[in-house]
């Protein structure tokens, strides 16, 4: 049983709308950071820049991105400030299909022999640590397994 393979089709179709939420309100802070703009200048990417952090997307994913774009920019010669979403949709989707590795999680099993099992989450504040605990805790105890929760702030 991999960790994640209790989530029934109703359960990824609730996730993928809180994500679909996410997105949306990552490409309108996005739009309002690059209004009135004709082109892609160093404005634009530092604006970029700043809603990526602001958004918890990571400083190291983030450079990886405005690189990207950067690259995509100097390439292409000229890109027009309203092709951008399009421009980091493909980007983006060739990032993670780049870090995408299926095989770690599909072995992953909560390992019956050494209890207990320990699970860390970290991040920072409000992007649903506590939350994603509480359901996997259920999920968990659905499954027959025993859950003691614990917090360290």
């Amino acid at each position: 049983m991999g960790i994640f393979s209790f989530f029934s089709k109703e359960k990824k179709e609730t996730l993928d709308k809180g994500l679909e939420r996410t997105k949306q309100g990552v490409f309108s802070k996005i739009a309002r950071a690059i209004a009135g703009k004709s082109k892609i200048d160093d404005e634009i990417l530092d604006n970029l820049e700043e809603v990526f952090i602001t958004s918890d997307v990571g400083v190291e994913t983030t450079l990886k991105i405005i690189d990207r774009i950067e690259h995509r920019v100097s390439r292409d010669k000229y890109v027009n400030s309203s092709e951008l979403n399009n421009l980091l949709c493909e980007e983006i989707t060739e990032l993670l299909a780049e870090n995408n590795n299926d095989s770690a999680l599909e072995d992953f099993t909560v390992p019956q022999d050494h209890k207990p099992h320990v699970i860390m989450v970290v991040g920072v504040n409000g992007v649903g640590k506590t939350t994603t605990i509480g359901k996997l805790a259920y999920q968990f105890k659905k499954a027959g397994n025993k859950v003691m929760l614990g917090a360290a702030d």
